[in-house]
């Protein structure tokens, strides 16, 4: 009895052992087999180390080859603040060369990790050298190099900026992000247990991004800034933009917004303030009042519904569906032609025009100028406007489009249909960029681009002479530049309120041109958002074109016409 219950524990202690023995071995499969990869990655982590190779991102430059985007060296600070033995003693230090708070430093190195993002960023060399003279155990001044605008607010809404993710955002770098940023390298090596490198790897190099050179003219965007920032200050406006554009291919050689800012100093913006990265050429639509006149005027004079000398007997208001557009001064001009009609900008006349031309030409000719799309200039952010599908349009909808109510265009689209009136008809795509040039060396040379004839020839060359009537006769006098033969229409402008109707107080005055008018080297339009001191934009906006085109037609060198 007794050697069978032995023999009983014995059998049991022997299937303990097998379970315990066949656990091992299902253990052992596990971690060598089933868990390899895993354990073999967790392995070479110990003893593999990548290191990325940092590549340069590409410049921006204007046409001249002046530098308007760089990149610079700066210096960044970084901390383990697990090496630093007296965190106090080292925010004491810092606070006063980095410029931040004791406290605040002492805060981020008073622990025991071994990474915490940089102190500080973006330091000069002479910042970098007199932290690296304290030689402090744990602080490490490293080099960085960081996006560089040499000429700061300078065509700041053309370029955008790079943020501190090395991200481009607005404007050129924002659109042509990826082609600046160009690619990361790596390369592999091992290390020992000492944390030295050897038998170094795969190395992969980095590629620099591609570099931009852009239509803008250097000086005429310096001055185009300079006759903008004049022109608010004068006239008291909230804000304005010039745009100068070269009709017959759609480079565009300047491209000023007021306020702008400077994008070396982007992070110093409030979030309140943001709206200042917006460019104002491409995003701020409104509804143009009178420069929008000669485009439904060419649109009407194409389909022969009328021409320059159509006369017609107009009174100082009209009714359209139970709703009185007056003249904008309320006077009647009684008996004009057509070329009168735009001289003294007579709403009621244009009412006229467009019943001639009818809801769905109109309509047609809207599409065909690129009024409710983008223009696909290469510019991050930009807006479409607004135009209302043509079922939608009530008969006071088609007379008030007329006259420039009705429609919310953005200025890059506004200049780009009128640039077809001065180029004898084509709508050119507007562009920024002629050649874009990569690591390698090689050059792409970026052509211009025709979209589609709007008008045909004759009607644009009527169009022009009736433009410049507008300012040797009607109320574009101020744009006249003796010597010149300059072609133009004003446009004073209503303020939508927010309840229905607009403000009486308040107006955006503009200004569209060009000049010499029989043969075009340049189209321009003025905006002046809310001037203060004077009513009209033929007292604002006009005398600015009229300045700017003086100084241009200098700089170009292009001899009298007249």
């Amino acid at each position: 009895m007794e050697n069978n219950i032995t023999f009983k524990r014995i059998n049991f202690l022997i299937y303990i052992l097998i379970i315990i023995v066949a656990g091992l071995f299902f253990r052992l499969f596990q971690k060598q087999i089933l868990e390899h990869a895993n354990y073999l990655a967790q392995a070479k982590d110990q003893y593999i180390i990548k290191k990325e190779l940092q590549q340069e991102r590409g410049k921006i430059y204007a046409s001249d080859m002046f530098p308007l985007a760089t990149n610079k060296q700066f210096w960044q600070v970084l901390a383990i603040p697990k090496n630093i033995k007296n965190p106090d003693q080292v925010a004491e230090q810092l606070a006063p060369i980095l410029n931040l708070n004791k406290n605040d430093i002492f805060s981020q190195i008073n622990n025991n990790k071994s990474y915490i993002p940089p102190l500080k960023q973006g330091l000069s060399e002479e910042e970098g050298d007199k932290i690296a003279a304290l030689k402090i155990t744990g602080v490490a001044v490293i080099p960085q190099s960081r996006r560089f605008y040499p000429e700061g607010e300078l065509g700041s809404h053309i370029l955008g900026f790079v943020n501190n993710l090395s991200e481009g955002q607005y404007g050129i770098e924002g659109y042509f992000d990826e082609i600046l940023r160009g690619f990361q390298g790596e390369i592999s090596a091992e290390k020992d247990i000492r944390g030295r490198f050897f038998n170094i790897g795969e190395k992969i190099e980095p590629q620099n991004g591609a570099d931009l050179i852009l239509t803008i003219d250097h000086n005429i965007q310096y001055q185009a800034e300079i006759v903008l920032q004049k022109a608010i200050k004068e006239y008291k406006a909230d804000s304005g933009s010039i745009i100068v554009l070269e009709p017959k291919t759609g480079a565009i050689w300047a491209m000023a917004g007021f306020p702008a800012f400077n994008p070396n100093l982007f992070n110093q913006v409030s979030e309140e303030s943001q709206d200042v990265f917006n460019n104002p050429v491409i995003t701020a639509a409104w509804e143009p009042g009178s420069v929008f006149k000669p485009l439904i005027m060419a649109a009407a004079i194409n389909e022969n519904k009328v021409t320059p000398e159509t006369e017609g007997e107009f009174g100082n208001f009209v009714v359209v569906d139970s709703y009185e557009i007056h003249t904008s001064t309320d006077e009647a001009y009684g008996k004009e032609t057509m070329t009168q009609v735009l001289e003294n900008s007579d709403n009621v006349a244009m009412v006229w025009v467009s019943e001639q031309l009818g809801k769905e030409l109109e309509y047609q000719y809207l599409k065909d100028f690129g009024f409710g799309r983008k223009t696909g200039v290469e510019l991050d952010t930009e807006a479409t406007g607004e135009v209302l599908e043509v079922k939608k349009w009530s008969n006071t909808q088609r007379a008030t489009i007329a006259f420039g109510q009705g429609i919310a265009v953005t200025p890059i689209q506004l200049i780009t249909a009128s640039a077809a009136i001065a180029n004898g008809g084509k709508l050119m795509k507007p562009y920024l960029v002629s050649k874009i040039e990569d690591a390698s060396g090689k050059v792409d040379v970026r052509a211009p681009q025709e979209i589609k004839r709007v008008l045909n020839e004759e009607t644009a060359k009527k169009l022009r002479e009736m433009m410049v009537s507008v300012v040797e006769h009607g109320h574009g006098k101020k744009a006249a530049v003796p010597g010149y033969k300059v072609a133009g229409k004003t446009g004073t402008a209503q303020i939508p309120a927010p309840g229905g109707g607009y403000y009486k107080d308040r107006h955006i005055g503009s200004f569209i041109g060009f000049a010499p008018a029989d043969d075009p080297k340049f189209i321009m339009l003025v905006r002046l958002d809310q001037p203060k001191n004077v009513q009209w934009a033929e007292s604002s906006a006009a005398p600015t074109f009229g300045e700017m085109a003086k100084w241009l037609l200098e700089y170009l060198r292009v001899p009298p016409t007249e």
